[in-house]
């Protein structure tokens, strides 16, 4: 095992509890094999060039993602599904299967809600981890709620919704009904805000969707200049990933999350993977950022670690 291996290792030994399995070792390991699509060299390497398209005024945020993967694994999804949201608690759970693939979905975050005539979205940006003390974890809460790097990251996006929703809007109807406020999950506090809109009688639910996808929060900003540079710099391809599942209603109402903390299955080539990533901006720090990916892989980490 080469030393940037040994280094990953450790870090998942040590932050989350788990042995990453070297390709090398796969066949020595009874339980699932975690295994990374790139190593933390690589990871930082990519970062560099990011954070070279916001020096050079290119994009001013991106959400990197990263993922992790396992192979001829057998698995029960549903079972599967009921223990991960046992352990994250998530208001936007899903359980979807389309013939042999299968998208268990612990998400946190919701895309796009229309009751009536009202639109609401809730980006979520700013993460930070839960102690079992309450004092520290008091204290981790308040942190997060002023980490100026966070909240940047959170504004950006809070401004892209309002542009985003203002193009099926009725004049002078988008407002932030909450910026950057502090919710807490059983794993992590997320910071969160609450953009929302008034749309007309006539306005086709599908066309607000459309108007608005993909969400802000998996992309970063300006949009499409984003999403250019995930294209060059990420190193698999997210499917259903940082996309959204929902319903609509018979009134044309509907609710539709961000398919965030979730684990995607065939059970035909017996593939497993998730992806987790982070908003990176100028005031990025790589070491923070690659722990805050693997604080948001915990859950689907430990209820592999169960199998």
């Amino acid at each position: 095992m080469n030393f940037v291996a040994e280094e990953i290792q450790k870090d998942f030994e040590t932050i989350l509890g788990i042995d990453v399995v070297h390709p090398a070792h796969h066949e020595k390991k009874e339980r699932p094999s975690i295994r990374m699509r790139i190593f933390k060299d690589e990871y930082f390497e990519k970062l560099d060039r990011i954070l070279g398209h916001i020096h050079h005024g290119d994009i001013y945020e991106v959400n990197f993602c990263q993922e992790f993967y396992c192979e001829r694994l057998d698995l029960n999804p549903l079972s599967i599904y009921e223990r991960l949201n046992e352990i994250s608690k998530p208001p936007f759970a899903t359980f979807m299967k389309v013939w042999d693939k299968y998208v268990l979905c612990a998400s946190p975050e919701r895309f796009l809600k229309k009751v009536g005539n009202k639109i609401l979205s809730q980006p979520i940006k700013g993460t930070a981890a839960r102690s079992h003390n309450p004092d520290e974890d008091e204290a981790l809460k308040r942190k997060l709620g002023m980490d100026e790097k966070e909240r940047s990251e959170n504004v950006m996006i809070v401004d892209l919704v309002r542009n985003d929703l203002s193009k099926n809007a009725l004049k002078g109807t988008v407002q932030v009904e909450e910026l950057c406020k502090i919710y807490s999950f059983p794993q992590v506090h997320q910071m969160i805000s609450t953009i929302s809109c008034e749309v007309g009688n006539n306005e086709n639910p599908v066309d607000i969707i459309k108007s608005c996808f993909p969400m802000g929060s998996m992309t970063g900003a300006p949009k499409v200049s984003a999403m250019k540079v995930i294209e060059e710099v990420e190193s698999f391809k997210r499917s259903v990933y940082s996309g959204a599942v929902g319903y609509f209603t018979p009134d044309g109402d509907f609710d539709f999350n961000v398919v965030i903390r979730s684990i995607l299955y065939n059970s035909t080539n017996k593939y497993l993977s998730y992806a987790v990533g982070g908003a990176i901006t100028a005031k990025s720090d790589p070491e923070k950022e690659y722990l805050e990916c693997l604080l948001k892989a915990k859950a689907m980490r430990q209820v592999l670690e169960e199998l």
